[in-house]
């Protein structure tokens, strides 16, 4: 459509001329015819001159009708490629999006293994932490897999080493996870800050829990943001993993327990075909 567009355009131009120097002869000799005394002879259309400048008006006109045409062609690629950079980015941030989901929602069906998961904290040691267990009862370990990240709602796992087992909703390809302490710097205090898990190692975990396979071990520092995602190597892990084992290799000094607030798993969801 375009190039037929373009033909015509060049074919009005070059007829163009030759019309308007009908115009002028049709509109010129009557005028003259009726106006003129005597026999002088004049030309019965435009002089040489005229017809010359005329050309030269056209020429330049359709030398401007060109460059139109071609600004119009390079407007129209250029919008064709910023549709597809928009889709590109379209795709990249949905790529981003997926390796970012959080894989270790409750609510999305994860699960906590509880039988592999270390024991939670109950005070024992003194009377007072007695009466005080009639009023409260320590968060369960599935607290780590929920968005509710409040002052004090944490899970504390008995001493300063401990692990969780978490069930995913569907075997993934593992890139990161992601692990909260507390809900911001600004609340730290001496005990919560020696609550915070320091050395951290994350295994993948087949489905029959009996081979694991070491992604990534970390430090998760307190002097830092609350929330910590650490990218595991080789991601995305070429194999795909129904669950994972958070190993909490030593705290930041509580010695009776340690609190994690919530724990998110990253990756890519395995294609059917890759699940047998």
């Amino acid at each position: 459509m375009a190039l037929q567009k373009k033909r015509f355009l060049k074919v009005v131009f070059l007829l163009l001329p030759v019309a308007l120097a009908g115009v002028y002869c049709g509109t010129s000799r009557p005028a003259w015819t009726m106006w003129a005394k005597g026999p002088i002879e004049e030309p019965a259309c435009a002089s040489a001159a005229d017809l010359k400048n005329l050309e030269a008006l056209l020429a330049e006109q359709t030398q401007k009708g060109q460059l139109l045409l071609e600004e119009v062609a390079q407007l129209r690629a250029e919008i064709s490629s910023a549709k597809e950079v928009k889709q590109a980015a379209s795709q990249t941030a949905s790529e981003v999006y997926v390796e970012m989901s959080d894989w270790a929602l409750k609510s999305s069906g994860a699960t906590i293994d509880m039988q592999r998961t270390s024991e939670t904290y109950y005070c024992k040691e003194h009377w007072s932490c007695r009466v005080l267990s009639f009023f409260y009862v320590a968060n369960p370990p599935d607290t780590i897999l929920q968005p509710d990240v409040s002052q004090g709602n944490c899970w504390p796992l008995q001493g300063h080493q401990g692990q969780v087992v978490i069930r995913l909703p569907a075997r993934v390809h593992l890139t990161g996870v992601t692990v909260q302490h507390t809900v911001g710097k600004e609340v730290f205090t001496s005990g919560t800050i020696s609550s915070a898990p320091r050395d951290i190692a994350v295994f993948g975990v087949d489905t029959d829990g009996e081979e694991e396979t070491l992604l990534g071990t970390f430090t998760y520092d307190i002097a830092k943001e609350a929330i910590q995602t650490f990218p595991l190597k080789n991601a995305p892990f070429p194999r795909a993993f129904s669950s994972i084992r958070l190993l909490v290799k030593s705290n930041w000094g509580k010695p009776a327990y340690t609190c994690i607030y919530r724990v998110q798993v990253h990756g890519k969801m395995a294609k059917p075909e890759s699940l047998t």
